[in-house]
């Protein structure tokens, strides 16, 4: 039996997003795992300054990608980040909105809650 997944408020992980389809699991949560290196926890909607950020960095998340049947973000869609790279986002000044009740717990090891509370919206 699989153990619940926590948020960073302690209560129940909720969804992030199903349209599009989102999680490292691919199950519209923020949920996490041994083989998720990447931390794929923090539930974000997305910005224009954000995607034009990740896309310099290297990981362009709003190009369609058929072949991998992604369609590609645009800004409000809702997205489980790396909790690293919403960090980095963060650094430099462009970190997205995130709803903290689908963030996962884990996201805690990397990103500080002061930190994430600044962009919540729930």
């Amino acid at each position: 039996m699989k153990d619940l997944s926590l948020n960073v408020l302690g209560g129940p992980l909720e969804s992030c997003s199903t349209d599009p389809l989102t999680g490292y699991y691919r199950n519209g949560c923020c949920d996490t795992g041994l083989e998720d290196r990447g931390r794929h926890t923090v539930c974000a909607t997305m910005t224009d300054e954000f995607l034009a950020l990740s896309k310099y960095l290297g990981n362009d998340l709003s190009t369609p990608r058929p072949e991998y049947g992604f369609a590609g973000l645009k800004p409000g869609d809702q997205w489980c980040l790396c909790a690293g790279r919403f960090l980095q986002a963060h650094e430099e000044g462009a970190a997205p909105q995130l709803r903290l009740a689908a963030t996962h717990a884990r996201t805690l090891d990397i990103v500080p809650l002061e930190v994430l509370r600044l962009y919540a919206v729930d």
